[in-house]
């Protein structure tokens, strides 16, 4: 998983560049080589928190970049793409490359694969890929709230734990369509009166959109039609009544037709001039009753046009409502006055499809419950065989289950804990709270081991899990930590020989001196398998490599080979 950690500028790193393998790989070196800082530049790598005195001296930045290989439907994919963040995985190599720069006034930047990104974020994702177990703890199974998530992968429940949230979320959107239904049922009964009142009123009214627009125009036609009908009736009495030139101008147009006969070339002009003239009177007395008719209306009809405009815009006053918004509002009253009378039997289907989807989820989350309680039985008894051969054969793990139905959540009502039981006649208490350190590292191997990749970080680092105990119990530790290798990537920090033996890349630390002794500067070796003989004994002989301390080691790499 992780293929590479680079360190620039840290404390005593000036440069350093370490090729992780799979499987097991551990890191010794004598006390005070810099295991620690190699672990802090780790963890901020991974989003832990920055400080300056992190920088190396006269360095303006450090900085810290581990590359891993992830899958791109790993879960840090998925926390990056809910951040809006693209290009999390390179199509290349399928490397996600996490980098942060701390700067020697204090200040962090955060990077995945070169784009910036918040240290939150960086330590969300942090936390999908690695798990450090030792003083950076709170990344590790000491987080209570991953207990539920361990114990549900430890049984393979996490599709009915899926199915649960499917019916928590049905259960959920039942419940508000009922609630928003309710209040919409309670604020109409408020205004039932009013509404009724108001909806009969209005229904009767029966206001038409652009109604108010199309009477208001025929009332201006039919007012300035009885302006101008009196004109229109003067001027047709003029061109067609009594006054008319037109019978004069024809009995002028006989005559001259009689003579028309003698003097054509006289005549016929004249003769044509007046018939176009009687003819073009004619036409105008046509348009002029045309117009009489367009002019002329019904007073009666007049009357009732101002009524009704009268009473639109004395709706629309009370109702505070433009006139041609009295149709929706019709509407709108009529559908709370209907909600009234419909409410209370569409209140009671919806109240009995809440309870159906809240007698579901219970359903379901009481059987998720009870398959929680048999499975943290089993995890319970399958951890504490892991604890005797780790010294921890008078300590007790348990799971404690704490069902609340009463305070339902999408994954069930259970709140678990690990808790443990350090000695007989002692109280149990919470894991975190309970343990020392060197139990506490002891108690999360064991877990580790039982749960396998199951819910677990694809990497896991161990500080010192080995401090302070004999050899037969890190001889266990070692068979475990190799155990849990076989399934995750494992690294180690550690003293101990029989430890470090079962190692499939041996990593050595050391102290170097540079300018004349001036300075020094840490360094990482991989280990050949010579060299690596002579670090296993100088671990079990100390300063003095005796040739007895060569045979032990000798001996302690072919019974772990």
């Amino acid at each position: 998983m992780l293929a590479r950690l680079s360190i620039r500028d840290i404390v005593l790193i000036e440069r350093l560049d370490i090729e992780f393998a799979s499987g097991l790989a551990v890191l010794t070196g004598e006390t005070g080589a810099g295991k620690s800082i190699l672990l802090d530049a780790f963890a901020l790598a991974l989003g832990g928190r920055g400080d300056a005195g992190l920088v190396r001296h006269g360095a303006e930045q450090g900085q810290v970049t581990a590359t891993f290989d992830v899958p791109k439907n790993h879960p840090a994919c998925v926390i990056l793409t809910a951040n809006g963040i693209d290009g999390s995985i390179s199509e290349d190599s399928g490397e996600m490359i996490l980098r942060r720069v701390q700067l020697a006034d204090g200040r962090t930047r955060a990077f995945i694969n070169d784009q910036a990104i918040s240290v939150q974020t960086l330590k969300a994702v942090g936390a999908t890929l690695v798990e450090i177990h030792g003083q950076h703890d709170e990344r590790a199974l000491v987080d209570a709230s991953t207990h539920r998530r361990l114990l549900d992968a430890s049984a393979g429940l996490d599709t009915e734990v899926a199915a649960l949230e499917v019916l928590w979320e049905a259960r959920r959107r039942a419940r508000a369509t009922l609630d928003d239904h309710r209040a919409g049922v309670e604020r109409a009964a408020r205004e039932a009166e009013f509404l009724r009142h108001a909806s009969d009123e209005l229904t009767q009214l029966a206001p038409q959109d652009g109604e108010e627009t199309a009477l208001a125009e025929r009332r201006a036609t039919m007012m300035a039609g009885e302006k101008i009908a009196t004109d229109l009736r003067e001027a047709q009495d003029v061109v067609s009544g009594h006054g008319s030139p037109v019978s004069v101008l024809a009995a002028a147009v006989r005559r001259l037709e009689r003579r028309a006969a003698n003097s054509p070339q006289l005549v016929e002009p004249a003769v044509r001039a007046i018939d176009a003239a009687i003819n073009a009177l004619e036409e105008a007395d046509q348009h002029l009753a045309a117009a009489l008719v367009a002019a002329d209306f019904d007073p009666a009809e007049l009357e009732r046009i101002e009524e009704r405009l009268f009473a639109l815009r004395a709706a629309s006053r009370k109702y505070a409502t433009p006139v041609d918004g009295l149709a929706a509002l019709a509407k709108k009253y009529a559908a709370e006055v209907a909600l009234i009378d419909a409410g209370a039997d569409r209140l009671a289907v919806l109240e009995k499809e809440a309870a159906d989807a809240d007698k579901r989820y219970k359903a379901a989350a009481a059987k998720l419950s009870a398959a929680r309680t048999k499975a943290a039985d089993k995890l319970d008894k399958t951890v504490n065989v892991e604890l005797a051969p780790l010294k921890l054969e008078r300590a007790r793990f348990s799971t404690q289950i704490d069902s609340d139905p009463s305070a339902p959540g999408p994954q069930g009502f259970d709140r678990v804990e690990f808790w443990v039981q350090t000695n007989p006649g002692t109280r149990p208490g919470p894991l975190m709270k309970v343990a020392s350190g060197g139990e506490l590292s002891r108690f999360l191997l064991a877990l580790k081991v039982v749960l396998s990749d199951k819910g677990s970080a694809p990497t896991l680092v161990f500080d010192e899990i080995d401090t302070g105990v004999g050899g037969a119990v890190a001889d266990a530790i070692g068979a475990r930590l190799a155990r849990l290798a076989c399934k995750v990537q494992v690294m180690a920090v550690t003293h101990a020989p029989q430890v470090a033996v079962r190692a499939d890349q041996h990593l050595l630390i050391s102290k170097d001196a540079l300018d004349r002794g001036k300075r020094v500067a840490t360094r990482v070796a991989t280990l050949a398998e010579d060299h690596r003989r002579e670090e296993i004994a100088r671990m079990l002989a100390g300063a003095e490599i005796t040739a007895e301390a060569r045979a032990a080691a000798d001996r302690l790499l072919k019974a772990a080979g």
